[in-house]
């Protein structure tokens, strides 16, 4: 087959699954690192015509990250087009087999399998008040209904605006500060918070710099992320005060 892919997480599974199997993925497409395949623009803007030329089997797409323009366009040209939705991380695993399975005539990956398993023995941390911002300028931090917050409910994390009316809602920052965390969840992407780049915007609070890669992707990072996410996870509840004592 030939594939094309509109979305970093479902490059990586697919690259990682079948090598090869790839012709064109965006220009975000990261991992593997050493992947091999035509770029064919923004995961917002990709250049529809480049991905004709390809020639694809089949273009994998997302709800959520791809525009529905885009994918209408591809369509009417002839273009088979997967779209995955993902919500939560069952939901994650329903679609990632149907990606790699029916989609990519592939068998089901061993990756895949584990994955399953990391997150099936996961023991939720202490709970932990948090908002997780993804933006700032303006400030926008998860709200209802996804992906991220499910995984960090999943840890233990009680996300303040999970029953925000909006998935990702423009937050005032004074508002933020005066919610009642305990801690903010800062993850390297959409946005690159770092350690100079966020965490003093929330003075007196615990900040968990987490990879974005491993919150927000569903693929093969997902077998690692209960380790990653939870190591800092339990770094920033660690330093919420009185936690000491509560623990013993």
């Amino acid at each position: 087959m030939r594939v094309v892919s509109l979305v970093p997480s479902l490059t990586e599974a697919i690259a990682v699954t079948a090598p090869g199997l790839l012709v064109g993925v965006t220009d975000w497409c990261s991992h593997p690192p050493a992947l091999d395949a035509r770029r064919i623009g923004g995961t917002k803007n990709p250049d529809v015509a480049a991905v004709l030329r390809l020639r694809p089997d089949l273009v994998v797409a997302n709800e959520e990250e791809n525009r529905a323009p885009d994918l209408a366009a591809l369509r009417d040209a002839g273009a088979e087009v997967l779209v995955t939705e993902v919500r939560d991380l069952d939901q994650a695993f329903r679609e990632l087999e149907r990606v790699l399975v029916t989609g990519c005539n592939l068998a089901r990956p061993r990756w895949l399998d584990a994955a399953e398993e990391a997150w099936a023995a996961v023991e939720p941390l202490p709970r932990l008040r948090a908002v997780v911002p993804v933006w700032r300028r303006p400030w926008m931090v998860l709200g209802r209904d996804t992906f991220a917050g499910d995984v960090l409910a999943r840890l233990g994390v009680v996300n303040l605006y999970a029953g925000h009316a909006e998935r990702y809602p423009r937050i005032p920052l004074d508002e933020l500060r005066a919610g009642g965390a305990q801690a903010v969840v800062l993850p390297d992407e959409p946005y690159r918070f770092t350690a100079d780049d966020g965490p003093e915007a929330f003075p007196g609070l615990p900040a968990a710099l987490v990879d974005g890669r491993h919150l927000t992707w569903y693929g093969p990072s997902l077998g690692q992320a209960p380790a990653v996410l939870g190591a800092a996870l339990r770094a920033a509840r660690q330093a919420v005060p009185g936690a000491a004592d509560r623990a013993r």
